[in-house]
Order: structure tokens, then C-alpha cells, then sequence
């Protein structure tokens, strides 16, 4: 029989062990039982064996030793042969996941599906693996593990890869250095941390400096080095040009639409005939405008609005008939399923549809006749819904605001009179023009309060995440940085887009005939909150000061709202307002009916922006196809199209962030080199501490070899760093001064020091500190009484 040394169980317990030891020593026995199980995966063994093995020669501790087994049998660790022999059970601990190479020393696979209460992974769901035993994977793979025994409760689950089943990513962006007779790529990816080594043949007269597109042609092991090929010349690195389309070759974005999508979009009339408009309501004659952003060029919404005899408003919300042109089964349809979105970046849009359509065909330009598709809505003063139309329509928008316009008309409108004029701010006085639709747009703003008031009410949760803004000169440099304000012109545009967007999924779903089988229907949903993760997030805030009540999900929303509106102006704003987002499961596109915990919607959908988003094309069909009496089809049909639409925004998402950190980056770097920032701690780590920028929103780490006026370490339960002499600490929270020590604008990376070693806190966070003062001195007190 084969042995490990170091393996044996002890041979009695002493009748003095407190109950907490005796379940420390059951939990290393276990242990040890499963590792020699683990390591002797070979053969089977027969019960007195194992007694022999760990000595379990006294009657007490084989029934211990048997009761542990047991417990291995039921967790699916080990199993027990035909024969009444004992083995590991290798499927057990072999389970399949994703990598995340968090760090050049070791990574974590995240399993595709949790793991059931009897399997060894019941309390966490990420491995452990270190960087020897990736075995060639890279962040993103999928791969088969085996788990490593757990020692005992409470500690992390390790293993390392078997069998790598699909690469994640073949493709990367990286800056050459040239040898004489070979390259190295340094890849702006963070989470590949060796570079690749591309042989003279392979480079494609690459120069040294330039950025490339590269391919993986060997992966990494212990005895070889990665190695690759050039795809693509870019540019010479740090240009504005070259980085961008390094942004969209990274995440593998198309620059160009095929020849044969530009020549379908091109052969499609701009005419809309007579018998085109006598299929549809023609409402060229009511009231109608759109309100978008200044640089906007795709316009695929518009509202109508119209007052009725009975005193009630009849508000049109239309949107692009996009499907119109779009026909399934075409080069068109193909290239907007596989591009699934479009993708903004800091500088340029990348179309979901070509420049035709959605700059002309669709875009709802004013003063011409457009084809749209409409929810028209008959509403009371109180913003109750009395009566609603859905269908094809013609539309003739009358003008065109920018959000700047629309507000200005807003603000105009609500300007004190009296003396309460003479201390007001001086206003910008709208044109004549624009002040013609005050009227319908401060009817359309009340009504859109009373409809974010309700949807509050009912438990909508008000997250107003950061938006940033540059001002670039014509060559693509950042000039300026700043954050986008939304106002009452944006919130009234979102109030009717979420409208039409709830009212269509609802009418689809009482077209039903049977309700436990409802219409398919394409849903955006986001489930409710995991409750855990909130009580997590609830135990931090409160060490910050922030009360959170998270006993439910209703009093859980209510509770966030509070927080958002506590949060209001305050340096940790953003930071926190981030965090709370993460706790939240991610919004996506389903034909799952579960409804939108976010919106406090029952059912939810994307119909008003199908200029930008595959999934409203999608629901519009569905729509026509319901309003023609058509029986549902299968869901089955269209649920590959969710995820691939989920996946693509994803992607779209992570693209843009990264347009948007290069240009902060690029804009840090232009700043005088001593100058002092403020700035506020946004998370602390076993290697420093990152800190986000007031002012530009930019973040940035204080790594911990920069920490040179003491030892730090990390108070994970604490959320800080705490000096080991000085007892001085940082902490999530803190505002800190700090100047900019180096940027790498190819990583979209910045390194910060701390211009000043004194953290200011917040009222909050230093009631929080006296109270954590009170509790360890309480502590001692106690220590001291008991000794």
C-alpha cells in the first residue's frame, strides 16, 4: 500500500479539548483522509486498510474514522465499489470552469454552474489555481480542474487545470519591440502577464514601437514560452487613430461593413409610396419632435402629443421602423444579428446598421415624412393610462432638440416671477421657436415626474451612475474632462421610452391565450438581488456610516434609494454608487417572463432604439406578428439571440470603458507632473490602494512599494491598510491628496503617490473609527479581565 508521509490521523483525543478543537481535529482529519484518497487515486482499499493506515486502532477513533468516511461517501468524494472497497471518486472533484487570471502568480476558475450542498465547493465557487499549474490556459479559457482536497472549513478550494476544453481569446493588441531576428509583444491585456514572442518571419514588417493585432500560435508552459504571428499592423502605438482601432481590435469590433451589406443598404428607395402610407395612421399632422444629445445623428425616437376633447393628452412615442427596411434573410439582417449593437466609443460610433439607414432612412430627421413604429397613449392629467393604440405609422417630426435646447425651454418655463426673480440665477432665453413648444413640453415633464414618482413608489431603484464626458481637439486629444449632468429633458425622454418599453411586453402578454404559456416575447429582465451579497454590501456601508435595511427586496430598494439620495454630492458618491450596482445581478435580454427588479416592472422589454439594438428588432416582429392575430412561436427560437445579443453589449460596454480610460490616461499624462490631485480611496488590496480622481474620474493605484513611511497590511474585515508602527490607515472612503507618478497609455493604466500621508474622513467614517476604537478597547479590557 502506498503512503503519504505526514498523513497520519492522531490516535485518541483528549477528553480536555473544547468543543471548538474537537471540530477543528474532525475537519483535518476529514482532510487528511480525502488527500490520501486524492493521492492514492489508483487503486481501491478495504476498510481495515484504511484503519491500519491511520492507525485507527482504538474503537472510538474508528468509529470517528468511519463517520468521517461516511460523510466523504455522501458528498460524492469517495464512493464505495460493488466489492465493499473504498476509492476516490474522481468526477467528483474534476468540474469544468472559466479562468480569471487575476494575478501574474495564480488565478481563479469560476465554475459554469454552482455546485450542489454535497459537493466539496458548496460554500465558494471559485478555485484557486496557481500560475504552474494553468498548464498552458489563459484568462478567459475554459477548462476542466481537479479540485485539491480543502484541509478544513472556511479555507480557500485549490486545483489545478487537467484539460483546457476552449480557448477564450486567440486574438490580441500589443506593442512590438524589434530584435534582430524576432519580436516581443507586450499585450495591453492586463490579465497576460507574459509577452509573446513573434519570429522575424511573422511579423509583417512590423516596426519597433507599432501596435499590432497578433494571433496565439503556442501557449505558455513551464518549458515554453508563448509565442505568436502578426494579423494586423495598426499604427505606431499612442496615437489617437492607432489606439482606437486598438480598442476595437481587442475586442474583436468591426472597423468596416462587408461590400455586400453597403450595396443592400444602397439599392433600398428612399421613397415612400402612396400605398406605403395607406397601410399605416398617418399622424404627419399632430405635434412632433425629438430631444436628443447635441452630436447625435441617429434619431429613432420621437414623441407626439396632442390634446383631446375630453381634456385628456394623447402622447405618441414612435420609433424607427427599422424591420421595414431590414428584412430577414438578408446580408442586412445578418450583419445586425452579428453585430448585435451599436458600440460608443469617446470619439466615434460603430453602427449596428450602415450610414444609410440609421443617419438616413431611419433616423427621424425633421421635416421629412418617416416610417415609424408607434405606442400611442391616452393619458389624464395624473399620468393614468385611459386608452392605447400599437402599430405601423407615418410621422413628420416638426423640430429637433438637443437636450441643452429642450432644458433651456424647461427652465425658462419655471423661472420665479416677483421678487423672487430679482435673486435667481440669470437664464439663457430660449429662440422664439422653441418657446412655440413650451407648452407641450412642460405638459410632457409633469407628467414624466408623475411617472417616475410612481415607479419609485413601487420600488424602482434610483441609480445615477457617472457619465464621462471629453472635449477633443480635431487631432483626438483630450482637451477637457467632464461628467455628464442629466436633467428634467433627459429624465422626460427616459420616463416615455420606459413606458412604450413596459406597455408592449404587458399588451403582448394579454394577447395570450393561454396565460400559463404565454406569447414569446423577447424581455429584458434582471432577477432579483442576491440577498448575501446585499447583506455584505449593507455590513460595509455601515462602516462607513451608511445605514441599509435589506430584510426583503422591497425594503432592500427603498433602502438603496436612500442611499443614493445620502450619497448625493458626496466624494465617495461614485464609488459606493458602483458598488452597490455590482451587487445587483446584470441586467439582460430573455424570453424568460421574470420582470425587472431595477425598473419594479412586471415585464420589461427593449422596443425603442432598434437603430442601435438587434433585441428591439426583434421585439417589433414579434409585435406585427401578434397584431396580425399569428399564433406564438417557440421560444426556443429566439433564445440563442438573447444571449448573443447580452454577450455582444457586454462586449460593446467593456470597449467603450476602454476608450474612455485611454482618454483619461492620455489626459493625466498631459498634466504638469507635480501637480496634486484630490482624490478618494476606492479600494484597498494586498498590493495598495486604488484612488479615484475627483476632478477627471480617473482611477489609479498607489501600489504598496510606494507606501514608504511604514509597513502596511490589509484589514480585510475593515476595508483598509493599517501601518504596522504608526497605526495609521487608509480606508475605503478616505479622501487623500496624491500627484501622478507615471501613466502607460498603452495599458490605460496610472500609478499615483500619496502627496500628502494624512487620509481625511468623512463625519461618517470617523464615527466609524471611534466606534471600531471603542470596540478593540472594550476587547482588551475584557482580555485583561480574563487573564
Amino acid at each position: 500500500m502506498k503512503k503519504k508521509q505526514n498523513t497520519r490521523g492522531p490516535k485518541k483525543t483528549k477528553k480536555t479539548r473544547s468543543q471548538k478543537q474537537i471540530v477543528s481535529f474532525l475537519d483535518e482529519f476529514k482532510s487528511e483522509i480525502a488527500t490520501f484518497f486524492e493521492i492514492n487515486n489508483e487503486q481501491p482499499f478495504e476498510l481495515h486498510q484504511l484503519h491500519t493506515h491511520f492507525d485507527a486502532d482504538d474503537h472510538k477513533l474508528r468509529l470517528i474514522f468511519n463517520g468521517l468516511l461516511e460523510e466523504l461517501i455522501e458528498e460524492g468524494r469517495v464512493k464505495r465499489t460493488e466489492e465493499g472497497l473504498y476509492a476516490t471518486n474522481v468526477s467528483a472533484n474534476v468540474l469544468i470552469g472559466k479562468v480569471e487570471h487575476v494575478n501574474k502568480n495564480y488565478a481563479f476558475v469560476v465554475l459554469d454552474t454552482p455546485p450542489s450542498e454535497k459537493t466539496p465547493l458548496s460554500e465558494n465557487t471559485d478555485v484557486w489555481v496557481d500560475t504552474d499549474d494553468l498548464r498552458g490556459a489563459i484568462d478567459g479559457d475554459t477548462v476542466r480542474i481537479t479540485l485539491f482536497s480543502d484541509y478544513r472549513s472556511g479555507r480557500r478550494r485549490e486545483g489545478r487545470v487537467e484539460e483546457i476544453i476552449e480557448r477564450g481569446r486567440t486574438e490580441f493588441v500589443g506593442e512590438v519591440e524589434l530584435w534582430p531576428k524576432y519580436g516581443i509583444v507586450t499585450v495591453d491585456n492586463r490579465r497576460i502577464y507574459e509577452d509573446v514572442y513573434i519570429p522575424e518571419a511573422k511579423l509583417k514588417n512590423a516596426q519597433d514601437g507599432d501596435k499590432v493585432l497578433l494571433r496565439i500560435t503556442q501557449y505558455p508552459t513551464r518549458s515554453r514560452r508563448m509565442e505568436g504571428e502578426v494579423l494586423e499592423v495598426l499604427g505606431k502605438a499612442g496615437t489617437h487613430e492607432t489606439e482606437m482601432h486598438a480598442i476595437l481590435a481587442e475586442f474583436g469590433l468591426p472597423y468596416h461593413f462587408p461590400e455586400e451589406v453597403n450595396a443592400e443598404s444602397e439599392a433600398i428607395s428612399e421613397v415612400i409610396t402612396a400605398d406605403e402610407i395607406a397601410r399605416r395612421r398617418d399622424m404627419r399632422e399632430v405635434l412632433t419632435f425629438t430631444i436628443d444629445p447635441a452630436d447625435a445623428k441617429d434619431f429613432d425616437d420621437a414623441l407626439s402629443v396632442q390634446l383631446l376633447e375630453n381634456g385628456n393628452y394623447e402622447i405618441g412615442v414612435h420609433i424607427a421602423d427599422v424591420t421595414h427596411y431590414v428584412r430577414p434573410d438578408t446580408a442586412l439582417e445578418r450583419e445586425a444579428y452579428a453585430r448585435a449593437t451599436s458600440v460608443y466609443l469617446v470619439d466615434r460610433t460603430i453602427p449596428m446598421l450602415p450610414e444609410k439607414l440609421s443617419n438616413n432612412l431611419c433616423s427621424l430627421r425633421p421635416h421629412e415624412d418617416k416610417l415609424t413604429f408607434s405606442v400611442v397613449l391616452e393619458m389624464n392629467a395624473e399620468a393614468k393610462i385611459v386608452n392605447e393604440w400599437f402599430g405601423r405609422t407615418v410621422i413628420h417630426s416638426d423640430k429637433r432638440f438637443t437636450y441643452e435646447e429642450a432644458q433651456e425651454v424647461l427652465e425658462w418655463a419655471a423661472r420665479p416671477e416677483g421678487e423672487a426673480a430679482d435673486t435667481a440665477p440669470p437664464l439663457t432665453e430660449p429662440s422664439e421657436e422653441a418657446l412655440g413648444y413650451m407648452p407641450a413640453l412642460t405638459m410632457l415633464n409633469a407628467l414624466a415626474h408623475k411617472l417616475r414618482d410612481a415607479r419609485f413608489a413601487k420600488g424602482a431603484i434610483n441609480f445615477e451612475t457617472t457619465e464621462v464626458k471629453f472635449k477633443l481637439d480635431e487631432n483626438g486629444k483630450p482637451l477637457g474632462i467632464y461628467t455628464k449632468v442629466r436633467k428634467d429633458a433627459h429624465k422626460l425622454i427616459e420616463e416615455f421610452m420606459l413606458l412604450a418599453n413596459k406597455r408592449v411586453p404587458e399588451f403582448i402578454y394579454r394577447q395570450s391565450k393561454d396565460k400559463a404559456a404565454p406569447n414569446t416575447m423577447i424581455y429584458r429582465i434582471h432577477e432579483e438581488p442576491d440577498m448575501e451579497k446585499l447583506r455584505v454590501f449593507a455590513a460595509f456601508a455601515g462602516r462607513l456610516g451608511y445605514k441599509l435595511k435589506v430584510e426583503n427586496e422591497k425594503l432592500a430598494a427603498q433602502s438603496l434609494n436612500q442611499l443614493m439620495a445620502d450619497l448625493e454630492g458626496k466624494p465617495e458618491q461614485n464609488a459606493l454608487e458602483q458598488l452597490a450596482i455590482r451587487t445587483m445581478a446584470k441586467a439582460r435580454y430573455s424570453t424568460e417572463d421574470v420582470g425587472h427588479f431595477g425598473l419594479a416592472f412586471r415585464r420589461y422589454s427593449h422596443f425603442t432604439s432598434p437603430i442601435r439594438r438587434y433585441p428591439d428588432m426583434m421585439a417589433h416582429r414579434l409585435l406585427q406578428h401578434y397584431l396580425d392575430q399569428k399564433p406564438s412561436p417557440e421560444r426556443a427560437e429566439y433564445e440563442p439571440a438573447c444571449k448573443h445579443s447580452s454577450a455582444r453589449e457586454q462586449l460593446a460596454a467593456n470597449a467603450e470603458r476602454a476608450s474612455i480610460k485611454y482618454k483619461q490616461v492620455e489626459f493625466m499624462a498631459s498634466m504638469e507632473p507635480n501637480r496634486i490631485w484630490d482624490g478618494i480611496i476606492t479600494g484597498v488590496t494586498e498590493f495598495g490602494i486604488f484612488v479615484e480622481i475627483t476632478e477627471t474620474a480617473s482611477e489609479g493605484l498607489i501600489r504598496m512599494n510606494d507606501l514608504t513611511d511604514d509597513y502596511y497590511e490589509l484589514d480585510k474585515e475593515n476595508y483598509r491598510l493599517v501601518g504596522q508602527r504608526s497605526k495609521r490607515f487608509y480606508t475605503f472612503g478616505d479622501a487623500v491628496k496624491v500627484k501622478v507618478k507615471e501613466t502607460n497609455i498603452s495599458r490605460r493604466s496610472m500609478d499615483l503617490i500619496l502627496a500628502d500621508a494624512t487620509p481625511v474622513r468623512s463625519a461618517s467614517s470617523g464615527k466609524k473609527e471611534r466606534t471600531f476604537q471603542r470596540k478593540t478597547a472594550s476587547k482588551r479590557s475584557t482580555e485583561r479581565k480574563r487573564k
